[in-house]
């Protein structure tokens, strides 16, 4: 039998991963040129906000599940939005042959 072991995270110690995971996100966001890791980048920012809004569900409201919903949908708007990105870089790679965001230039007049 497994002996369950609970162990008290403070709120501050979620909060530092959080801020950590998000700046990593905004660094990734800005500094590459790759459109894939634009992506990578966007949903690392996401998941952050998942883990605030669990941390705070789980400390401000140990019962009820409001963050936990609130997170499946963060969930499902970052699937949609790989869905559609990749997609779009897809078509984006068979016309120029290259995921290099310097190089989408097909908006400008």
């Amino acid at each position: 039998m497994i002996a369950s072991i609970s162990i008290n995270v403070p709120l501050q110690a979620y909060l530092i991963v959080a801020a950590l995971l998000f700046c990593t996100g905004v660094w990734g966001l800005i500094n590459s040129r790759n459109a894939v890791r634009v992506l990578m980048s966007i949903e690392l920012m996401l998941n952050a906000v998942n883990i605030n809004l669990m941390a705070f569900s789980s400390y401000l409201d140990g019962e009820l599940i409001r963050g936990q919903v609130f997170t499946v949908f963060v969930i499902t708007v970052a699937a949609a939005e790989a869905a559609v990105g990749l997609a779009i870089l897809l078509s984006l790679y068979r016309n120029r042959v290259t995921v290099d965001m310097e190089s989408f230039n097909l908006l400008k007049w």
